[in-house]
């Protein structure tokens, strides 16, 4: 049997309005969650749930978001088409990975897999956690078929390199990448807050190549000079770029296993964000740690929801 499950078709929203047309109704269901069966859909993104926060749980965060996949898939079925959209995007929704009965390693590698099909099949994709660790299975299933030219950026308050020899956990995913893929990979961690990481993790991961831009550094100079002075020169490389919701501010990203009111504030992201779409070739992205019992009005989901709404539009308007 599939560990893919799919959707439940409530969440594909419509007016039954021409007029009004929503992003539900653009939306095809993977049949019986079969991955193999990819390439017979035609489809311009595809989006993978992962509603699993036993990570998070593991790590010593405040567990929800194994909710976010289908709260986040609410808000934005319901988003209307970008109005500079000249046509509607082809989604296929995968459904969501969920077989609790396994042990999380295996469910890491089964993620790995669906990532590792999505990158082969040249399409661009939206993962939607559940806990960062499957930031791991994401970037490893798109090193898998990128390597060598390939740039991961992770937005994060949060290095998130702990070592992994008591297990594997939200903490753990980019020691995995970086053990795994050490000199295949330009990595970078962008948004990095002093108060909550060991200057030992952050040396372990500069010996590992990868570049730290913390908090301070956006803040003095601007995220996007950051990304621009960070991305010279890769113009031709592939991109995955995994974002830790609590990279943002609280105030307005209050829903995830650790928020801080110190952060990235949305405008300045989303301006940085859609030039990295427009210039460089954005694959996929991961969005992780968004936790609907812990938020407020609904604002963090609904902000993961604009942001795989913006990086469709985006890249539909490159196409």
């Amino acid at each position: 049997m599939s560990w893919l499950h799919s959707i439940d078709k409530h969440l594909l929203f419509t007016k039954n309005d021409k007029e009004d047309p929503r992003l539900g109704e653009c939306v095809q269901l993977l049949a019986k969650g079969d991955l193999s069966k990819l390439p017979e859909y035609n489809f311009d993104f595809a989006i993978i749930g992962f509603p699993d926060d036993e990570g998070i749980g593991l790590n010593g965060g405040r567990v929800g978001a194994q909710v976010a996949p289908r709260e986040i898939r609410t808000y934005l079925y319901k988003m209307t088409p970008h109005l500079q959209s000249t046509r509607l995007p082809q989604i296929l929704d995968l459904g969501d990975l969920i077989d609790k009965e396994k042990p999380l390693a295996e469910r890491h590698e089964r993620a790995r897999e669906t990532t590792r099909a999505l990158a082969q099949s040249g399409k661009r994709w939206i993962s939607l956690g559940g806990g960062h660790d499957y930031g791991y299975c994401d970037g490893a299933g798109f090193l898998d078929v990128f390597k060598d030219e390939a740039v991961l950026i992770n937005f994060d308050a949060h290095m998130d390199v702990r070592p992994t020899d008591k297990g594997f956990n939200s903490g753990t995913p980019f020691h995995r990448v970086l053990s795994e893929f050490q000199g295949h990979v330009d990595f970078a961690e962008v948004g990095i807050q002093n108060q909550c990481n060991s200057k030992a993790h952050i040396q372990w991961a500069k010996n590992h190549g990868a570049e730290v831009f913390t908090l301070d550094d956006v803040n003095e100079r601007g995220l996007q000079d950051v990304l621009q002075s960070y991305l010279k020169g890769k113009e031709k490389k592939k991109i995955f770029l995994s974002i830790d919701i609590d990279a943002f501010t609280s105030s307005e990203a209050p829903g995830c296993s650790q928020s801080w009111t110190t952060g990235l504030f949305t405008k300045e992201f989303l301006q940085s964000y859609l030039w990295m779409i427009e210039n460089f070739d954005v694959r996929g992205i991961g969005i992780y740690e968004v936790s609907p019992p812990l938020d407020q009005d609904n604002r963090t989901s609904k902000l993961a929801a604009l942001l795989a709404h913006n990086f469709i539009f985006a890249n539909l308007k490159k196409s």
